[in-house]
């Protein structure tokens, strides 16, 4: 008989899969690490794309965007295609995702202009939003509960090392390469993966997806998008008080209710939010968004107190962030271990405060603090980082039937990213305010540009200096003290945010040895599952 009329079945637990498991979890790593890496190689590579002769000349809003247009993009098409995953095949969505982000990335290497490299970006997006919730909802489908744990370890592992070595790849092809290098090395390792992919990954999907959700699914984009320009533009003009500021924020917030009521209505929902009553699931996802809402915007600020007070070049600014990096690759992995002997209440809890205790580190750094110490904080985040994101990311997957992987890996990113994105904003724009108030009372006796080009940021301060000669130099050291004093504020902020993430984890996470009731709406799991395959 055609394949096409008797759909071939292929047994996830079947002894080829089985022995193939590591290895495709390898590809998927792999996977991960361009989509994850590439963002954080940007943020070093931006002071070279501004440089009218080395770069694009591009203006600070156009930085911005080209970050923010990848973010808003990724933010709001992630668990549509969590979704869509779950229906028309996990693997040909994270192929032709891959096969997006690669062509966007050479496009973006080779662009002409700021504008050409802002859509470039954008359709980076598109791709890594159909990539990053497959290779959660895979490993999900491959792997038995007693490995699951252990490979959501690394795959958590592989998204704090990509943020940790980014800068450091980064430094390292600007040292040697024209600044399009730091997209073009994509196409290369995704080519390959691609090729690997097409050889190791199983195909899965939902054996029984109900009918198509399209209210579900366009409503979900658009309070995602609306929801996530707000924050950008919030953070983008430090008046969180305009109405171009909390009209897209109140209206993506409108239509995540309304989203929210109609699937609770729909009987054939994209995603079943009575899964929320599930405390493994909700306490979890609070976590994550909290966790990284913290974090995220404190390493970002690190980068310009590294690179502007500090004086290292975007190579040395990397390497610092090593410890970070060592500290995923060691605990990651072993995080599952850790939640079968205490439980993911208590390991998440002690990650949490682990994050606090670094956050709260920042506050001993000043202008000539020695870097060690910097070394220490990051180590010492990454170890509470290391701990939080497998053992929140477990408690959510394991709250979901496996056929529904794709929307709840979706969902998981989705908390991660807009968490990243709200982190970022908000809290890069309590480092500016503070930044300029401290610095109002310098910045009198420069001229009108220099004023706002100086009262802007600690960059465009160096600039001004640079720009001023001798006479400038009076501006250095209290712009860095305010540099300074507003980082300490930021990451004072960001330490009680993680504090309270490790007491809602404290509250409402099962603890290893409460009872958890059956996710409302799931149908009882066979302990052997055998799902369709695309042919």
């Amino acid at each position: 008989m055609n394949s096409e009329t008797v759909p071939l079945r292929i047994d996830m637990d079947s002894p080829t899969i089985q022995r193939r498991r590591w290895a495709i979890l390898g590809v998927l790593t792999m996977s991960l690490l361009v989509v994850v890496l590439d963002n954080t190689i940007l943020n070093v590579a931006l002071k070279t794309i501004a440089d009218p002769h080395q770069g694009l000349g591009a203006t600070q809003s156009e930085l911005e965007w080209s970050i923010n247009s990848y973010t808003l993009v990724f933010a709001g098409l992630l668990f549509t295609f969590g979704v869509v995953g779950d229906r028309i095949g996990r693997k040909r969505v994270l192929v032709g995702g891959l096969a997006v982000f690669a062509l966007a990335s050479l496009l973006s290497a080779y662009a002409q202009s700021p504008d050409q490299l802002i859509y470039a970006r954008a359709l980076m997006g598109l791709g890594g939003a159909a990539v990053m919730p497959q290779t959660l909802s895979i490993i999900t489908n491959v792997f038995e509960p007693h490995e699951r744990g252990r490979a959501i370890g690394i795959w958590a592992g592989a998204v704090g090392l990509a943020v940790a070595i980014g800068p450091l790849t980064g430094g390292l092809l600007l040292a040697h390469f024209w600044w399009g290098s730091v997209f073009l090395i994509n196409v290369p390792v995704i080519t390959a993966a691609i090729a690997l992919m097409v050889f190791l990954v199983p195909e899965s999907r939902n054996p029984d997806p109900g009918r198509l959700d399209p209210v579900g699914v366009v409503l979900s984009v658009i309070g995602l998008v609306s929801l996530s320009y707000g924050i950008i533009r919030g953070g983008e003009t430090g008046d969180w008080t305009a109405s171009s500021v909390l009209g897209p924020i109140f209206a993506g917030l409108a239509v995540l209710a309304l989203f929210v009521w109609h699937e609770a209505r729909s009987d054939s929902p994209a995603f079943d939010v009575r899964l929320f009553r599930d405390p493994r699931l909700s306490a979890a996802v609070a976590a994550i968004a909290l966790c990284f809402f913290a974090a995220s915007g404190v390493l970002f600020f690190s980068n310009f107190y590294m690179q502007s007070v500090r004086g290292l070049s975007p190579m040395e600014a990397g390497a610092m962030v090593v410890p970070f990096a060592v500290a995923q690759l060691v605990f990651s992995p072993r995080s599952a271990g850790m939640v079968r002997r205490f439980g993911a209440k208590a390991v998440c809890t002690g990650g949490l405060l682990l994050v606090a205790g670094g956050l709260a580190g920042y506050q001993l750094l000043g202008t000539g603090t020695p870097m060690w110490i910097l070394c220490a904080i990051f180590f010492v985040q990454g170890v509470g980082m290391a701990h939080v994101m497998p053992a929140a990311t477990e408690s959510v997957m394991s709250a979901l039937p496996r056929e529904k992987a794709g929307a709840g890996s979706a969902l998981n990113n989705v908390a991660r990213q807009v968490a990243v994105a709200m982190g970022v904003a908000v809290l890069g724009s309590i480092v500016a305010s503070v930044y300029r108030r401290d610095l109002g009372g310098d910045l009198g006796a420069l001229p009108p540009g220099a004023r706002e080009t100086a009262g802007e940021s600690i960059e465009g301060a160096h600039g001004v200096a640079a720009q001023m000669g001798a006479a400038g130099q009076n501006l250095l050291e209290p712009a860095n003290a305010a540099f300074v004093h507003a980082m300490h504020v930021a990451s004072g902020t960001a330490a009680v945010i993680a504090f309270a993430a490790a007491m809602v984890v404290l509250k409402w996470m099962p603890g290893r040895a409460a009872a958890v009731p059956e996710p409302a709406g799931a149908a009882e799991e066979p302990p052997r599952r055998r799902e369709e395959a695309g042919v």
